[in-house]
């Protein structure tokens, strides 16, 4: 049993709305991975994988979560704290968006609100992974405060190890 309180899954920014996922995102989300370039999921494949992020955050207490825009609505991306190649007690913080939505800054608000919920479970230090050919996601940890802890050699490259402690 985790020592640690629950994330908050409802987050707002100035621009943002953070939440939970629902079946509705599945189309979106299909569209935002395929922008990586390595095909396109099925609707049906991306639902199975919502409801396995749904099992994994009542499990762990820990979100990945949509990023839609207040003002328009419109999902964007995601952003939230996964396992991934770190541990329950100190995650990794997550996020990704869609190509039209870079360089607005919305990576960085998105990113803050869940450094703040991270805070407010407990934890005391968050790690970020990222390809080091990534300056645009690099810059955006280096704004949260982010430090290079060290470089590992991966399948798809190179990747950098970063941490930030929580207040």
């Amino acid at each position: 049993m985790s020592t640690y309180e629950t994330m908050p899954f409802h987050l707002e920014t100035e621009r943002l709305t953070l939440r939970p996922w629902a079946d509705s995102d599945a189309a979106d989300f299909c569209a935002l991975l395929a922008e990586r370039g390595k095909g396109t999921p099925t609707v049906e494949h991306i639902r199975t994988s919502i409801a396995e992020l749904l099992t994994a955050t009542a499990t762990t207490g820990i979100a990945l979560l949509p990023i839609q825009r207040r003002a328009e609505g419109d999902f964007i991306g995601y952003c939230g704290l996964i396992i991934g190649r770190s541990t329950l007690e100190e995650p990794e913080i997550a996020y990704e968006l869609f190509q039209r939505a870079h360089g607005r800054g919305y990576a960085t608000e998105a990113a803050g609100a869940v450094l703040d919920a991270a805070a407010a479970t407990g934890r005391k230090r968050l790690w970020a992974t990222v390809g080091t050919w990534n300056t645009p996601s690099l810059r955006v940890l280096e704004k949260l405060g982010f430090e290079r802890d060290h470089v590992s050699m991966e399948d798809n490259g190179e990747v950098a190890w970063l941490t930030r402690s929580l207040p």
